[in-house]
């Protein structure tokens, strides 16, 4: 099950990764709340269907009393909501960071929730073994060569709302960890969608003007992030989370950096200097550390 669990966050990663290249494609042509309301618009629809043939395959559960059945939809909503309104936060946040920071920069600031995360859960309760710690250490570390080329580390305006994107992600991890045991994943993403498509759409009505043309002409990589990004990733993200340490499932996700690097080398020829495959090396040791299984206390 872990293993398994693993794989579908690596998967999310990696769809992760590729869509940095259409969020900035398609911030050419529509604002921030533009983008972030039409992919989730179409990474709801993309799961309707998914939810449809599941409840078909599943059938009812006659068993279940009609009082828990409320309980169970009153849950489910209200994890929908509340990962829905982090997702939109943590969406719109990083949409503008990109427009104030250079992709590298942003992607080194947003993912420091691998750092955050952990510090979340202790406040939760939830203890860190060293070989996490030791991962994240390692891991912010190699994302350092990979991300920041540039060589300088000033905190602008850009810095500070990548950072406000990285605790915002972090909010929503820690609350899919809460609420995943206790619903549907598929159903939960499909609502924090909705959701988070209303909470974009207000805003894009209020500080944007959104022209059909301009979303038509960028179909590609709304597409791409909605239906992929979106309907795939952020469900495979709630299935994955499943049982599964938050700290090692933030570091599994944060190879979404890594895989950005590689796509930009496979689909723009970017290619990739030696600090930036040192960096990768870096993530991907930290990734193994955080997977090597516990020593057993030995009882006496």
């Amino acid at each position: 099950m872990k293993l398994r669990n693993s794989l579908l966050l690596l998967l999310t990663a990696t769809i992760w990764g590729v869509a940095f290249v259409a969020q900035s494609v398609g911030m050419d042509y529509v604002g921030p709340f533009t983008f972030v309301f039409a992919r989730n618009v179409i990474g709801g629809l993309v799961l309707l269907p998914v939810i449809a043939v599941l409840g078909k395959s599943g059938g009812p559960h006659p068993k279940q009393a009609p009082e828990e059945r409320r309980k169970a939809r009153k849950t489910l909503v209200i994890g929908g909501m509340c990962c829905g309104t982090a997702l939109c936060a943590g969406s719109i946040t990083q949409q503008f960071a990109l427009l104030y920071t250079p992709v590298g920069k942003a992607g080194f600031l947003t993912a420091c929730y691998i750092l955050i995360v952990p510090l979340l859960g202790l406040l939760f309760g939830r203890r860190c073994d060293v070989k996490h710690w030791c991962g994240v250490a390692l891991a912010m570390a190699g994302l350092y060569f990979l991300c920041m080329t540039g060589g300088s580390f000033g905190f602008a305006m850009g810095d500070l709302i990548g950072l406000s994107c990285a605790l915002l992600f972090s909010i929503h991890i820690t609350v899919i960890d809460h609420f995943s045991p206790m619903v549907d994943g598929v159903k939960m993403s499909c609502i924090q969608f909705f959701f988070c498509a209303i909470l974009s759409g207000i805003g894009m009505l209020i500080f944007e003007q959104p022209s059909f043309a301009n979303i038509l002409a960028a179909w590609k990589p709304i597409l791409y992030a909605g239906a992929m990004s979106s309907g795939v990733g952020y469900t495979l993200q709630i299935v994955g989370q499943k049982g599964m340490n938050p700290a090692v499932a933030s570091l599994i996700m944060s190879l979404e950096s890594v895989i950005s690097v590689i796509a930009g080398w496979l689909i723009l020829g970017q290619a990739l200097s030696g600090r930036e495959i040192f960096g990768c090396v870096l993530m991907f040791g930290a990734i193994v550390l955080a997977q090597l299984p516990e020593r057993k206390k030995q009882s006496v």
